[in-house]
């Protein structure tokens, strides 16, 4: 006699275990795409500034205008998407972003004055900085904690990826003559275009739905997403759902971990766009010939030390990774300063490892600020660091040519050297050690309206997490 069975269902998977499938490359697709766009459209400023120039009438104090119109527009743009993405949700400003960014970037191309060109940089600015609050906040909070990481370092090799190919097409459209820099300006407009049809049907994020207590469409996309065997975030029940007012940001639970998101951002993207932007003119103020060619190098370096970073960051501690990669820049950054008769190519090398080694560590502001926060105050936490940086990267692209122009290359690149050293100090002062925690660990290990009752943390989770954080969740 045969007995029969029941087919044992398959055990459910929390949703931090899912496994990556098809819907997560999808997710990544759509994020990585638009950070791709966001890098191409800073990227193709610089290199369209040279030719543009002379048409506009544009002088140095207008070059620094213009280089830093986008980023000023950022700050704006991720300081009001934070809170807005925190109450209302991620979705509404990324599937629409695209579009947005695309059509103003097609109206640079008609500009004639120095004017009309600045006020549509701040406004690209403005859009940009919302998709670097809602990518980085969104596919966070989809990607299963195994995959977190690489994942998320892949918006940094996009954003290399954009920023060097903006430079590239601008190389090579600059053979058109004197009105090429209005098509590659106009270009900026196609990875926008590309990307905007996947975005328009992406799905909200389960885990805000689930700490805002709308478990039922947590599930729902849960389900139609990733299947009957992953369970939904857990929920938050809705008396514990609070605003998240700027106030939480500074206030004695996270405010550390706010100053080291500010000040990391900042000191890695100052020098990283103001020596980026006018890469060209600095290397002709280092009396570099071939400024195309060296400035090819450097945006190559940026590519690969993006590439590497990905390689890295799960090989490498969060806070080794932050100390090393600002010491190893601020050293290539005080050798330039302080040698000015250097050969030509030692001096497009340093500019290269620069470049390289900026652009590695620029995987952890995908990876690790994302991690600083709580659910219930990523996107504002994404949004004020975005902010910051861009305040300190719009002066610094600002004063670069007015620097370089009044005392030399050699003091701009000594500026840029006491940022990074700044950086570096506060990182090996303050910054924690995030590791691979799940978002569900580490909204518990933040407290406030993020926590929701869930398992103790395991030996392995509380060997990844300093020791003092472990004190305080305890008492």
């Amino acid at each position: 006699m045969v007995l029969e069975t029941a087919a044992q269902p398959p055990a459910a998977l929390d949703y931090d275990a899912a496994p990556f499938g098809a819907f997560h490359r999808r997710v990544a697709v759509a994020s990585v795409g638009g950070v791709f766009a966001d890098g191409f459209g800073l990227g193709i400023i610089g290199i369209a500034l040279s030719l543009a120039a002379p048409q506009l009438g544009l002088g140095p104090l207008w070059l620094g205008l213009l280089g830093g119109a986008s980023l000023a527009g950022l700050f704006v743009g991720a300081l009001a998407t934070g809170p807005a993405a925190d109450r209302v949700g991620r979705r509404p400003v990324y599937a629409s972003n695209m579009i947005v960014a695309a059509l103003v970037s097609a109206s640079q191309c008609l500009v004639t004055t120095g004017l009309q060109l600045l006020l549509l940089r701040i406004l690209i600015g403005f859009v940009l900085g919302t998709d670097y609050v809602v990518s980085k906040a969104l596919l966070a909070e989809f990607m299963p904690v195994r995959s977190r990481a690489r994942v998320l370092s892949l918006l940094s090799v996009a954003w290399a990826g954009g920023y060097a190919s903006a430079y590239t097409l601008g190389a090579v459209l600059a053979a058109l003559g004197p009105d090429a820099w209005r098509w590659m300006l106009l270009a900026s407009a196609l990875p926008c275009l590309a990307i905007a049809p996947l975005r328009l049907t992406m799905p909200e994020s389960p885990v805000w739905l689930a700490r805002r207590g709308d478990t039922a469409r947590a599930a729902r996309i849960v389900l139609a997403r990733l299947g009957a065997t992953v369970l939904p975030p857990r929920a938050v029940a809705a008396a514990e759902v609070r605003p998240t007012p700027w106030r939480e940001l500074f206030s004695a639970a996270c405010r550390t971990r706010t100053l080291v998101a500010c000040a990391f951002f900042t000191c890695q993207v100052v020098p990283y766009f103001a020596v980026g932007t006018f890469v060209t003119q600095m290397l002709a103020a280092l009396h570099v010939r071939g400024g195309y060619a060296g400035g090819i190098a450097y945006n190559a370096a940026l590519l690969l030390g993006a590439i590497g970073g990905v390689l890295m960051i799960d090989r490498v501690s969060r806070r080794r990774f932050l100390v090393g990669s600002f010491s190893m820049a601020a050293a290539a950054m005080l050798v330039l300063s302080a040698s000015p008769n250097l050969p030509a190519v030692a001096m497009i090398a340093l500019l290269s490892l620069f470049a390289g080694v900026v652009s590695a560590a620029s995987n952890l502001v995908y990876v690790y600020v994302p991690e600083l926060f709580p659910t219930t105050l990523r996107a504002s936490g994404i949004g004020l660091a975005v902010a910051a940086s861009r305040v300190g990267s719009a002066v610094g692209t600002f004063v670069l040519p007015v620097v370089m122009s009044a005392w030399g290359a050699q003091v701009a690149l000594g500026a840029c050297f006491v940022i990074l050293v700044f950086g570096a100090v506060i990182c090996w002062r303050l910054a924690p050690e995030t590791g691979h925690l799940g978002l569900e660990a580490l909204d518990r290990l933040y407290g406030g309206a993020a926590a929701a009752p869930a398992r103790a943390l395991s030996p392995t989770e509380e060997l990844r997490w300093p020791s003092e954080h472990n004190s305080a969740t305890r008492s």
